[in-house]
């Protein structure tokens, strides 16, 4: 009588050799349910590397960016691997890239959702992932992603040394404005802008109350230190409140590329440009290891 093949018994040897759900499923069959001697099946099918590297640090790797040709899906991906060789390499490089165009096209509810995906090459992410461990001699891991669609807007994405992705979402209200230069060179700066300037969040409106409630306590405790009346002290804690803003939500810091323009004031100006009404509404950061 063959020996049953339950969920759990098949769980567990992926989680003792980070090896595909079906060839965990393959080697018990082979094994009649022991787990070592699956193990061992495992080895002999190819995957040996795989099991070996499984426990090693991956402490490198790269962010991923991809949108779709009209702007309306968009992806970031953080893939991990042990060495900065291994990194940079294009193969590794390139897999990240369209692994965040299967995250934008299917929009996956997890990491997990996303291996059973299909992937060009491949039956699955889970064993094109597999066999890249297997080619390039490391151990890899998908740590983690982000996806975005939009219907009135467009997004923009920028990946800075491979180390740095940002994806950006616009809203407008006309469908040629995504095609308009002019919005294209804009939408590119505002992402390079939230690269570089690290902002908090995209418009003051969106800055958690949490944070806000924190900065004005501060700012509070250091304007009584000043021993000045309490409505000058209001007005104190006040100005500070702004300053931050100005320095940390992204419609209100000063445009990397001009110092005489703020990112609002740009996109007012590529407006008009545009003929169109254009507005940030969000944006995604991803630096790698965060």
């Amino acid at each position: 009588m063959a020996t049953k093949i339950t969920a759990q018994m098949v769980k567990q040897l992926r989680e003792m050799t980070d090896s595909p759900m079906m060839e965990c499923k393959k080697a018990l069959v082979e094994a009649e349910g022991d787990l070592e001697k699956a193990v061992d099946v495992l080895r002999t099918m190819g995957i040996a590397k795989a099991v070996k590297k499984a426990g090693r640090d991956t402490n490198e790797g790269t962010v991923g960016a991809f949108v779709t040709a009209d702007g309306h899906k968009g992806a970031l991906v953080e893939v991990s691997c042990e060495t900065d060789f291994v990194g940079t390499n294009p193969k590794f490089t390139g897999f990240a890239t369209k692994l965040a165009e299967v995250v934008a096209d299917n929009a996956p509810a997890d990491v997990e959702a996303l291996k059973a995906l299909p992937f060009e090459g491949a039956d699955t992410v889970d064993s094109a992932l597999t066999e890249l461990i297997h080619t390039m001699g490391e151990n890899m891991k998908i740590a983690r992603f982000v996806v975005r669609s939009v219907e009135d807007g467009a997004l923009s994405s920028y990946v800075h040394g491979g180390k740095l992705g940002v994806l950006v979402e616009f809203a407008f209200s006309k469908p040629a404005t995504a095609e308009n230069d002019a919005f294209k060179a804009y939408a590119h700066d505002v992402a390079m802008q939230v690269a570089a300037a690290q902002p908090v969040a995209a418009r003051i409106e969106d800055v958690p109350a949490e944070t806000v409630e924190h900065e004005v306590a501060i700012y509070k405790a250091q304007a009584a230190e000043s021993g000045k009346p309490e409505a000058i002290q209001e007005r104190m804690a006040e100005g500070r409140l702004n300053k931050f803003y100005k320095e940390n939500v992204l419609t209100e810091q000063v445009f990397i590329k001009d110092s005489d323009q703020t990112i609002r004031s740009l996109g007012e100006k590529v407006s008009k440009e545009c003929d169109d009404s254009i507005s940030i509404v969000a944006f995604d950061r991803f630096s790698f290891g965060e």
